[in-house]
């Protein structure tokens, strides 16, 4: 193309006139349109090149936050101090460079400018020592191009039994000695539990024998091996102990329709641990000690009947317990169990505290906790309630702590924006993370700290990532010695999977709303089917990471959208609470404002749009297909609610002390009765005209079977044929591997038939 020399009272015109585009779209279409080549006041800032860059390279567009994190990943310390200023070619090179992650040893400006050229960053692109809006664009492209890498053939379709089937050894944990080292693999298809001594070439040995389920946990009291099993996804979990051998399994909680929770394991106390359990009462928890090798048990605390939780101190007393009605609550210390509980720290509606451990002199106690703020935070109380925070983050909730009891240190805290991300207490814990995170050679969201011996001389290390299902190390920093002990799902191939994009958007009434977005591998990112994903709870949220339904999907051509709409947690009280009592209604916005994203980017085909999602995100795909049913061309509930005042009818018996919370949270059935009928899709069945398939375990306390058989017999009533896939051996959710795979075949095939 020849240049074109323009006066300069139109080369302002233009200037004035030119756009930054906001969406991948307004940027193909830029480069398309784009045939007029302009004079130098058309230069671009840093600034604006950095936005347009992120806007195009990446899926944050609602995320001021998460855009800034981008840049400062491209951009270090000390490069471009002046933002306004116009950017070069070099400049532009590097910045290009990092932000398609095909930077290697460049130290220079002139290094990045000629891997650039070498990629082919700058073709179609007079060479001048700085860039036009216009020239930035058709960087842009070629940037994507070369990120992306696409011949649009896609990849080699894997097997539903690869992505669905035991993924092998998995749950690394060492005894407490750190002499033995204990998992979980299968046998007879059910998840067991096998030992294994460390340093020793022998066989590991099984010690459990479940051939009806899944094995949920195993944990170590002293040199005894402990593990839970429900029955046929009842929920109502038993502690069993098991002979290193084991040639001898016995439950020690053999109690019917009770549920067992681990409170303490009570170290230093020979045989004995704390453990809750609704025996006496179905609607609440009381706490017992309980003798690992007899099965004894001993009543320690009577719950009143609005205990939620409880905590002991460092002497295995329970002297902290969480009182609430499901809204409010107080949170009660006492000094010692000869006195009774007293008032120590109000929880005002909205506000979440949550005692975690009390310090080895159990002077003070560690707790996460929003009361008086937006986000959740890491506190520390004195026995008086004096409040010190220790750790917090602007933009998220803190989403977990490692406190090390025996060193009576706080390791780390850990928080997610697009990724996980750590903050260190403890400099020796941190060098030592760094140690084995190099060795790894991993990004920090991508490495876990999952066991250590007593002397945290010995590791259980992971590696996982949105490719890599999971590999487990060993590693003993006495030695340095870094051993692979498994890895998950050998058979499938990273190579071969998709990414997870992390994004962000804005709703139509200006929340920013974040999520994940899985493009199929090796297709161009153009007219895709699309499966929306609600996620489960509401009250919880999509992460970053393995997810095999959503490769299954992925590997079958979908793009899969996955949203942390309002009501997620993760992001503060105020975005949480902005879900209340919207079921159906700006919930179900923001996941539609969700799919109209994609479809904006030019990512989804309109017209091949599914829906798909468990519990919570069952009841979504329900209100989805019912409040905009021309939105979806199919969609699969999966032990999903259809009518919320059953929902609310049925929870549960030991939910009982949550239900004002479910009532503010989600409506009154008296009260908002109106709102109810509104929002739950049995009442409104005939506006469905969306293929359904449902799918329902047939024990399951959550959500009952009733739920699905609801819609299922509404619509058949109207002549509408629904797939119905009932489980007699399952709960909320199917667990057990021949039901994943035999409903994964058929998700599969059903959103083939009707988006392809």
């Amino acid at each position: 193309m020849k240049k074109r020399f323009l006066s300069a009272s139109l080369a302002i015109i233009l200037t004035t006139s030119v756009v930054i585009p906001t969406t991948l779209q307004e940027v193909r279409a830029a480069d398309e349109t784009n045939s007029v080549v302009v004079a130098q006041e058309e230069r671009i800032s840093a600034q604006e090149f950095l936005n347009l860059a992120v806007t195009a390279l990446t899926f944050q567009h609602g995320s001021e936050p998460m855009r800034q994190q981008i840049i400062g990943q491209w951009v270090k310390a000390g490069e471009l101090t002046d933002l306004s200023s116009m950017i070069k070619r070099d400049e532009v090179a590097r910045i290009l460079v990092r932000a398609i992650n095909k930077e290697e040893k460049e130290a220079s400006l002139a290094e990045y400018l000629e891997k650039a050229n070498k990629l082919g960053l700058f073709n179609g692109v007079v060479s001048t020592e700085f860039i036009s809006k216009q020239d930035a664009v058709k960087i842009l492209n070629n940037a994507n191009q070369i990120k992306n890498g696409s011949n649009n053939e896609g990849v080699k379709e894997i097997s539903v039994e690869d992505f669905m089937k035991n993924p092998g050894n998995f749950g690394y944990e060492l005894s407490p000695d750190g002499n033995y080292i204990t998992f979980a693999s299968a046998w007879e298809s059910r998840s067991n539990v096998f030992v294994k001594k460390m340093n020793d070439d022998s066989e590991p040995i099984r010690v459990s024998s479940s051939k009806d389920r899944d094995i949920a946990g195993f944990f170590w009291k002293d040199d005894t091996l402990l593990y839970l099993k429900d029955k046929g996804g009842d929920e109502n979990f038993h502690i069993y102990s098991t002979t290193f051998n084991g040639s001898e399994e016995k439950d020690l909680t053999p109690y019917p329709n009770v549920t067992v929770g681990i409170l303490s394991g009570l170290q230093g106390v020979k045989d004995e641990i704390l453990i809750m359990m609704n025996k006496e009462d179905a609607t609440v928890f009381d706490v017992y000690k309980l003798n690992v090798k007899t099965g004894e048990t001993t009543h320690v605390a009577k719950n009143p009947g609005n205990i939620t939780s409880w905590l002991a101190d460092r002497n295995g007393n329970v002297r902290v317990a969480v009182a609430s009605d499901g809204v409010a609550g107080t949170i009660l210390y006492r000094d010692s169990e000869k006195d009774e509980f007293r008032p120590f720290i109000e929880v005002e509606a909205g506000d979440e505290v949550m005692p975690v451990a009390f310090s080895k002199d159990n002077q003070y106690i560690y707790a996460t906790s929003n009361k008086g703020r937006d986000k959740v935070e890491v506190v520390k109380y004195d026995l008086k309630g004096k409040e010190e925070v220790i750790m917090s983050n602007d933009e998220v909730d803190v989403s977990g702590i490692l406190y090390n009891a025996d060193q009576d240190k706080l390791l780390y805290g850990a928080y997610i924006t697009d990724k996980t991300n750590y903050q260190f207490f403890d400099e020796d814990f941190e060098k030592l993370f760094r140690k084995i995170q190099n060795k790894l050679g991993v990004p920090e969201s991508e490495l876990g700290i999952n066991d250590y011996n007593k002397e945290m001389t010995k590791f259980i290390v992971s590696v996982s990532s949105d490719t890599v299902y999971g590999q487990y190390y060993y590693y003993d920093s006495t030695t340095d010695e870094l051993k692979e002990l498994a890895t998950l799902s050998p058979w499938l191939n990273p190579e071969e999977l998709a990414e997870m994009h992390p994004i962000s958007y804005k709703s139509r009434d200006g929340l920013i709303i974040n999520g994940y977005l899985t493009l199929p591998k090796n297709k161009e990112a153009k007219n895709l089917p699309l499966i929306v994903n609600p996620h489960g709870g509401p009250w919880a949220r999509d992460m970053w990471g393995f997810n095999p339904e959503v490769q299954l999907l992925a590997n079958r051509g979908y793009a899969v959208l996955q949203v942390n709409f309002r009501s997620s947690t993760g992001y503060g009280k105020e975005f949480l609470q902005a879900g209340n009592k919207q079921w159906g209604l700006k919930i179900q916005d923001d996941i539609t404002d969700g799919v109209q994203w994609a479809i904006d980017q030019g990512i989804a085909d309109p017209e091949r749009i599914g829906i798909y999602g468990a519990s919570f995100g069952g009841y979504a795909t329900l209100a989805g297909i019912t409040y905009t049913p021309d939105l979806y061309a199919a969609a699969v509930d999966y032990v999903g609610v259809s009518n919320i005042f059953t929902l609310l009818n049925t929870i549960p018996p030991y939910w009982e002390t949550m239900r004002d919370m479910f009532y503010e949270r989600v409506g009154h059935p008296e009260k908002d009765k109106e709102l109810l009928t509104a929002v739950s899709p049995i009442f409104h069945a005939d506006k469905i005209k969306t293929p359904l398939f449902v799918a329902q375990g047939a024990n399951d306390p959550r959500v009952n079977k009733a739920e699905s058989d609801q819609i299922v017999e509404a619509l058949r009533a109207r002549g509408v044929d629904v797939e119905y896939m009932l489980k007699d051996n399952e709960g909320h959710g199917f667990a057990n591997e021949e039901n994943r795979i035999e409903f994964y075949n058929a998700m599969v095939k059903f959103f083939d038939s009707h988006l392809k």
